[in-house]
C-alpha cells in the first residue's frame, strides 16, 4: 500500500531537544496524515491531560500524495487535544506548506513541552534550531510572515504560525499557514500558544522518493485544469443562494432559517470582488478567492461559504465588504472564522445588535487580545452562553457550521455523534442531502451511510486529498493510487474514528455527549442505529475487545 515515508520528529520546546523515531510500522498500516497522527496522539497524550498542559502534543503530518504534483494534494493534517471540545481533534489546511514540509525528510512533527519564552522553531533536513522571538509578542500573522522573510528569507509557504488569538489562549484560535490558510477548527492555535511557540518553519532538500501511479495522477490533474465547475469561480460560496432558498441559511443566531440579504454576500457578490486566480500547491483546480474592495482598499482571501454565514447571516450582516473584513481580521489574529463569528453572533443576540458589523469587528479584536468582554467570548459559546442568556448552539463545545441540522437532518445526526462536535466536514452528510441523493428529512435509516462517510473522510484526511476532489479522485482512482482495495482504505478510516472516540471515552465522553441543542425526529433511535453500525456499546463506548485490535502499540 502506498504510504508516507520518513521518521517522526519530536520537538520538546521546553527542553529545546529534537529526536527522531522510526514509525515505518505505523506508516505501512496507517498511510500517514490523520490516521498516523491520531494513533500517535492516542498513544502519547495522557488521558487526563489538560489541553493547555505541556503534556498535550500537537502533530503536523503529511500523506504520500504530498510527494506528487497531482491536483488536490496541497494539504496537511494537524491533530491534538482540543481546548474547545476537550477531546481529540484533527483539522487540515491547504496552501503551499506540504512540499516544504516533506523536503525536511520527516513524515510527522510532534510538538510537546512548553517554552519559558516566545519561540520560533526552524526545522530543516539538517536538524532543528530554536529562536527566541520576544519582538513578535502578539504579532499578527502578516507581521510574522514579514519577520521570516526579512530575517530568514523564508516565505509564508515555509511556515505555520499563530496570531494574538493563539498566544492569548482563545479556545478557537487556529494555526495559520501561507498567510490565510487555516488549520481552523478546535483551537490548536491555542495549544501552540500554551507552548509559547509563535511559529515553526520547514525547509530542506531531503524529500523521500515516493512513486505515485500515473495515470491516474495525470488524468486528475488534467481534468482539474479543464473543469468548468462554478466552484473554480466562486469557491464554496457558489451555493449560498441555493442553500438559502431551498434549505436553510442560519440567520440571526439561529432565530431564522433564511437571510434576506443572501444574494448580497453570496457567490456573485464574492466573484465581483475577486481580482485574480489562486490555488493550493500543485493544484490546477484553482478555487481560491483573492478578493479586493477598491473603495476601501481591503484585501483578503475569501470569504468562503462558512464565513459568509459566520460573519454574515448569523450576525444579520448583509454587506460583502463587512464580511470580508471579518474574514481578514480572523486571518490576521489567527481565529477560526466559524467559532469566532458564531460567538460574536451570540453576543449580538444578547445585546439586540444584529447587523452591527462595526461592533462585530470590534468584538473580534477584543476576543483576540482578551480585552473586556472579549475575555469571556474567547471561551466560546458553550462556556459563555449562560452569562449571555442565549441558547448553547454547540455540540461537544464546538460551534455549528452553516449547514443547519434542523433542516438537513442526516447532517444533524452527524453533528450529534461526530467525535469533533459541530463540524460539517467530519462526515459531509450535507452533500448527499443537498444533492438529492438522501432525503433531508428524518434521521432513521441513515446510520450505515453516516459510518461510511465518516470512514471515507477520515481516509481522505490521511492520504491526504482535498475535500473538494470527490468528482476527480474517485473510489477506483483511490484504489489505483494507493494500490489497495477501497474497503481496505475505509478500514483505515474506521480505525481512526474508533481511536478518536476511545481517546475521548477515556476522558469521560459517552452517549450523553452525543446530543443536539434542538430536537430531531427519532434522534435517540438513530443514534442507537449509529452505535450498532459503528460497533459501539449502548453507552457510546468503544468495546475493549475492539480497542485491542485498533490501538497502536506503546513505544
Amino acid at each position: 500500500m502506498l504510504h508516507a515515508e520518513g521518521p517522526l520528529l519530536t520537538v520538546d520546546v521546553g527542553e529545546r531537544t529534537a529526536t527522531q523515531t522510526n514509525v515505518d510500522d505505523l506508516l505501512e498500516t496507517l498511510v500517514g496524515g490523520r490516521a498516523l497522527a491520531t494513533a500517535l496522539a492516542y498513544d502519547r497524550i495522557p488521558a487526563d491531560a489538560d489541553p493547555f498542559d505541556p503534556e498535550n502534543r500537537a502533530y503536523l503530518s503529511t500523506g504520500p500524495l504530498q510527494q506528487s504534483q497531482m491536483s488536490f494534494t496541497g494539504r496537511m493534517n494537524m491533530t491534538g487535544l482540543s481546548p474547545l471540545t476537550d477531546g481529540l481533534v484533527s483539522t487540515n489546511a491547504g496552501g503551499y506548506l506540504s512540499r516544504n514540509f516533506v523536503d525536511t525528510g520527516i513524515s510527522v512533527l510532534e510538538l510537546t513541552g512548553a517554552s519559558d519564552e516566545l519561540l520560533g522553531v526552524h526545522v530543516t533536513d539538517d536538524g532543528v534550531e530554536f529562536e527566541a522571538v520576544p519582538e513578535l509578542e502578539e504579532a499578527t500573522t502578516a507581521e510574522v510572515t514579514a519577520h521570516l522573510e526579512d530575517a530568514h528569507g523564508l516565505g509564508p509557504e515555509h511556515c505555520i504560525s499563530i496570531g494574538p488569538g493563539g498566544e492569548n489562549l482563545v479556545r478557537f484560535a487556529c494555526v495559520m499557514t501561507f498567510g490565510s490558510r487555516a488549520f481552523g477548527r478546535g483551537g490548536l492555535g491555542a495549544v501552540l500558544g500554551s507552548k509559547n511557540v509563535k511559529y515553526v518553519t520547514f525547509d530542506g532538500d531531503a524529500a523521500p522518493e515516493i512513486e505515485i501511479p500515473n495515470p491516474p495522477a495525470s488524468d486528475i490533474h488534467r481534468e482539474a485544469a479543464t473543469s468548468d465547475d462554478m466552484m473554480r469561480r466562486q469557491g464554496t460560496t457558489n451555493g449560498t443562494e441555493f442553500i438559502n432558498d431551498t434549505f436553510s441559511l442560519p440567520t440571526r443566531y439561529f432565530q431564522e432559517y433564511s437571510f434576506e440579504h443572501a444574494a448580497d454576500i453570496g457567490g456573485n457578490a464574492v466573484e465581483e470582488k475577486k481580482y485574480k486566480k489562486a490555488a493550493c500547491s500543485a493544484c490546477a483546480y484553482a478555487c481560491k478567492l483573492p478578493t479586493r474592495d477598491e473603495e476601501t482598499g481591503l484585501e483578503t482571501e475569501g470569504p468562503e461559504f462558512e464565513t459568509v454565514y459566520s460573519y454574515g447571516s448569523i450576525q444579520g450582516v448583509g454587506d460583502i465588504v463587512d464580511v470580508m473584513k471579518g474574514n481578514e481580521l480572523c486571518d490576521q489574529f489567527g481565529l477560526d472564522t466559524i467559532s469566532a463569528g458564531v460567538t460574536v453572533a451570540a453576543y449580538l443576540a444578547a445585546e439586540d445588535e444584529f447587523g452591527n458589523a462595526d461592533l462585530a469587528h470590534d468584538l473580534t479584536e477584543k476576543i483576540a487580545y482578551r480585552e473586556g468582554v472579549g475575555d469571556d467570548l474567547a471561551e466560546g459559546v458553550h462556556r459563555v452562553h449562560d452569562q449571555l442568556g442565549v441558547d448553547d448552539y454547540t455540540v461537544k463545545g464546538m460551534e455549528f457550521a452553516a449547514h443547519d441540522g434542523r433542516v438537513i437532518q442526516g447532517q444533524g445526526l452527524s453533528y450529534a455523534v461526530a467525535n469533533r462536535g459541530g463540524d460539517h466536514m467530519y462526515a459531509t452528510m450535507l452533500r448527499l442531502e443537498y444533492g438529492g441523493d438522501l432525503d433531508p428529512e428524518g434521521t432513521l435509516g441513515k446510520a450505515d451511510t453516516l459510518v461510511e462517510m465518516e470512514n471515507a473522510n477520515a481516509f481522505r484526511d490521511t492520504g491526504i486529498v482535498c475535500a473538494f476532489a470527490g468528482d476527480y479522485v474517485t473510489e477506483d482512482r483511490l484504489e489505483t493510487l494507493f494500490d489497495a482495495d477501497y474497503e481496505d482504505l475505509l478500514e483505515i478510516g474506521a480505525r481512526t474514528v474508533l481511536l478518536e472516540r476511545h481517546f475521548n471515552n477515556r476522558r469521560g465522553f459517552d452517549h450523553e455527549d452525543d446530543a443536539l441543542p434542538y430536537e430531531l425526529p427519532d434522534l435517540d433511535a438513530a443514534i442507537a442505529e449509529y452505535y450498532e453500525a459503528r460497533g459501539l456499546t449502548d453507552e457510546g463506548l468503544v468495546p475493549e475487545t475492539t480497542v485491542d485490535t485498533v490501538a497502536p502499540s506503546a513505544d
